[in-house]
């Protein structure tokens, strides 16, 4: 259900390559699209019709993906293009991937931050050939398939050629070396060869008038020779693709062991910024695999933008910001700040090209896509990092564009009414003008900062004081109790509002299925009755989407940390695993995975509150490498417990907080400031079997509050 695939990736590359089936969700694997239940095999093995590039990373239902370019090695005819043959002994490390075909071709792939280099070794064979399709994008489901609108393709000289498409609005330019001492090279459409043809251009493009084409390396092939592809990518024309490939791969020459040493470099660095000791085998695994899937996207392609011709960062496969501002995005302000300032920076500048800040952002035109989904959501990373008070981003600047895109789209209903529907985007929008307000009275723009924060206070609008719970609307992929509890800016009037603390955590409490039956997971394909049935229960749906990842916290706030540590322990031990299945819900980018490496660590960041909530870790101790030198969080009491299946005989039973210091002081508060984490430090946690009072007193702040600057 993690929706993730083992490819070769770099950190944050624009390139990630891997075997190619046609299969939803990512173009690797076996299965069908299917967005509830257990999916359906579309093929009943793995298998593979080549290598393509810009794989997704768990993502769920947007229907088409990238997968532009596909390398195939082949020892048939042409014509049989297309046809997938048994994956076998597949093999895959950081920056790595590897399989045979039952064709004997043994393939491996590594990538670099905009380069992938191919190693095939063939069978002895007469007429071996390495097939390059730049037709091929998308999914083999239906409306998966993605085509180019235009194209061109030229060969260059021997074992050189380049080609551009225009896909879906953004052009994609490719610049290959094929190392093929006497093969021929040619171009070839719909499967037949065009002798000594050099270009190929088609002016324009429909479905009803794709056929394949490509460029094509064909010779005798010795048992155990090698064919290394090299192929350099840019969104910025053939030329900057030579240049990028040159970069990172030299010129003319073998760069496979190159590329693949120092992407493994890359990834090194980046997983060593979170540490864990303690723990059992398969936590630490899991822990180390969410951090890796937490660091893949987006895509951060520097000097790359097809829209502005300026140099500068640009973030693609933001997909999409309703996934990751919670908690991805936070975990890379806090190990990797400089590449969250890039996908910032990115943000503003797409805001500034195309007119709003984007909720997913592709590659592709068109930053309004997935405007269903939410609103206004780049506004809480924004207000995160400005009071950090990091460089790099014009802030006056900023401040525009933020408060310009608060009265676009369903904004400009909530602008003059105070309320919207979808009711859930009166929240963001109120949530929004709150962050907008922190950043324009840091700014000095206090008469901009009074209204902002007054319009803010709508929050309230959405909610049914008779209830407790939010008004009947419409609701993307939920209902109105996984999303009623959603951390605001107003904590402590949400409460008040549902009528205190004990009224409040007794709906946390059947939301979570405190004293309830469990709950029948559906199984294969279960009908629409059956799905009915399990979304009136109104119940915590398991991490398995976005509106519940913060909600296990929302007991802090009613004085009932140990409430949080129960939730959230048995979603670390019982809903995340070592094999197929070990994510309950697609992985979101790097979204789901981020819940769990904070959740690990014992904290919670509160997306546009520059605050972290504090809970019991599943690790003795752990440490961060962060802005202002190491951010420590040690336990003493803690015990290590096995998770999933493998513990079932053991005790499950959580560990709570019963004191905390903050370097060498006494923490009497469940939360911090975020800078108290970003410059570093010691937190200590004295941990125990039994809930204690640790907690209950003091508050995370609210905007509602007496004494809001009250911390600890």
């Amino acid at each position: 259900m993690g929706n993730t695939h083992p490819g070769a990736t770099s950190p944050f590359g624009m390139v990630s390559a891997c075997a190619y089936s046609g299969a939803y969700p990512t173009g690797y694997g076996r299965y069908a699209k299917n967005t509830e239940g257990v999916p359906e095999d579309m093929f009943g093995r793995m298998q593979a019709s080549g290598f393509t590039h810009f794989q997704q990373s768990g993502t769920g239902a947007i229907r088409k993906y990238y997968n532009y370019v596909r390398v195939t090695p082949m020892v048939q005819p042409l014509d049989d293009l297309g046809q997938s043959w048994a994956l076998e002994e597949e093999r895959a490390e950081a920056g790595y991937y590897a399989a045979n075909l039952e064709t004997g071709i043994r393939s491996e792939i590594t990538v670099g931050e905009k380069v992938a280099v191919h190693r095939y070794t063939f069978p002895d064979h007469h007429s071996a050939r390495l097939v390059i399709d730049l037709s091929c994008g998308g999914l083999a489901i239906d409306l998966g398939r993605t085509v180019p609108l235009r194209a061109q393709i030229e060969s260059t000289g021997h074992g050189r050629a380049q080609g551009t498409v225009v896909m879906e609005g953004v052009p994609l330019s490719v610049y290959a070396e094929v190392d093929s001492p006497g093969w021929r090279q040619m171009l070839w459409y719909d499967r037949r060869l065009i002798p000594g043809g050099t270009r190929l251009d088609f002016d324009s493009i429909r479905h009803t008038t794709l056929r394949p084409f490509g460029m094509l390396f064909m010779g005798a092939a010795r048992a155990g020779q090698t064919i290394e592809v090299r192929l350099g990518f840019s969104l910025r024309g053939c030329d900057q693709a030579r240049r990028n490939l040159e970069r990172e791969c030299g010129v003319g020459q073998s760069a496979f062991e190159t590329v693949r040493a120092r992407t493994s470099s890359r990834w090194r660095d980046h997983l060593g910024r979170v540490r864990v000791e303690g723990g059992t085998d398969a936590r630490r695994t899991v822990m180390a695999t969410a951090l890796y899937h937490s660091l893949i996207k987006p895509c951060i392609a520097e000097d790359e933008s097809p829209n502005w011709p300026d140099p500068g960062p640009y973030a693609f496969d933001v997909c999409t910001m309703w996934d990751i501002y919670k908690t991805q995005i936070p975990l890379l302000s806090a190990i990797v700040p400089d590449r969250a300032g890039d996908v910032l920076e990115s943000l503003i500048r797409v805001c500034e090209e195309e007119g709003n800040f984007p909720i997913g952002y592709r590659m592709a035109r068109g930053a309004d896509r997935f405007f269903r989904q939410a609103s206004a959501l780049a506004h809480t990373a924004l207000a995160d990092v400005h009071a950090l008070r990091r460089p790099g981003i014009d802030w006056s600047w900023a401040l525009v564009h933020m408060v310009d895109d608060l009265r676009r789209l369903y904004g400009e209903d909530f602008w003059e009414h105070g309320v919207v529907h979808p009711i859930t985007h009166t929240l963001d929008l109120a949530y929004a003008h709150h962050c907008t307000a922190q950043v324009a009275r840091a700014l000095n723009d206090h008469r901009l900062a009074d209204d902002l924060e007054r319009r803010s206070r709508d929050w309230i609008n959405a909610f049914d004081p008779a209830t407790g719970l939010l008004r009947d609307s419409e609701f993307y992929e939920g209902g109105k109790w996984n999303y009623s509890f959603r951390l605001l800016h107003d904590m402590a009037g949400r409460i008040r509002m549902a009528g205190g603390d004990t009224a409040f955590t007794a709906m946390l409490d059947r939301f979570f299925g405190y004293g309830a039956e469990p709950v029948k997971q559906p199984g294969r394909c279960p009908d629409p009755i059956e799905m009915t049935a399990g979304y009136a229960l109104n119940r915590f749906e398991g991490l398995n989407n976005e509106p519940d990842m913060e909600v296990p916290w929302a007991y802090h706030y009613a004085g009932r940390p140990d409430r949080t540590a129960e939730i959230v322990d048995a979603a670390l031990t019982w809903q995340f695993g070592t094999g197929p299945g070990g994510l309950p819900g697609n992985d979101d980018s790097g979204g789901l995975s981020s819940w769990y490496v904070w959740a690990s660590l014992g904290l919670f960041p509160v997306a546009g509150q520059n605050l972290f909530l504090v809970s019991a870790p599943a690790f003795a101790r752990a440490s961060l490498q962060v802005e202002g030198g190491e951010f420590v969080i040690e336990t003493s009491g803690h015990r290590e417990s096995p998770i999933g299946v493998d513990g079932i005989d053991r005790d499950p039973s959580p560990q709570y907080v019963q004191s905390a210091t903050l370097n060498g002081r006494p923490l009497h508060a469940t939360h911090l400031n975020a800078a108290d984490v970003h410059h570093g430090g010691r937190l200590h946690l004295r941990l125990g079997p039994e809930p204690s009072t640790w907690g209950q007193r003091i508050r995370p702040p609210s905007l509602s509050d007496p004494h809001p600057k009250e911390r600890r």
